[in-house]
């Protein structure tokens, strides 16, 4: 899609372009492992790496180009992940960011205030390391394929 009359949308339909990722992520181990994943795939990623909420909120408002995709963790220092999604998805420029919750949290009322909120899928992370490979795989490939009409 390229601007309309009024200039004001674009789409980042350019698929041979690596995927932006903006991964918040409070644990270092979990950072390392998403990376060890992202190192082994055919594909090349645009990662940035935030530890907050309020981090992310910071880098998404001072960025040229915002993110193809945000996989975040619910449970974070500071500014949680539902914190960080009621004021993601209430900013004009930000709200049509797909948002991935990857967490630990099982529980059907983080589901469900997710959801609400408007992110684009919940991911429980798998505890056995072959299984976190395969979900990373699969949701980056789906990502991969789909790209976001953005508000320059």
């Amino acid at each position: 899609m390229s601007p309309n009359s009024a200039g004001s949308l674009t789409c980042s339909m350019m698929v041979d372009k690596p995927l932006r990722i903006l991964f918040i992520e409070d644990d270092t181990i979990e950072r390392m492992k998403i990376n060890r994943v992202l190192s082994k795939l055919d594909e090349d990623y645009d990662v940035t790496e935030v530890t907050d909420g309020e981090e992310a909120l910071t880098y998404l408002r001072s960025a040229r180009l915002l993110p193809d995709l945000i996989i975040m963790d619910l449970n974070m220092p500071r500014v949680n992940g539902i914190d960080f999604l009621q004021m993601l998805k209430s900013d004009d420029r930000m709200k049509y960011l797909p948002c991935v919750v990857l967490t630990t949290s099982s529980n059907p009322k983080d589901l469900q205030q997710c959801y609400e909120l408007g992110i684009a899928g919940y991911l429980v992370k798998p505890l056995k390391y072959e299984s976190y490979i395969t979900t990373i795989e699969k949701l980056l490939a789906y990502w991969s394929l789909n790209r976001l009409v953005t508000r320059l």
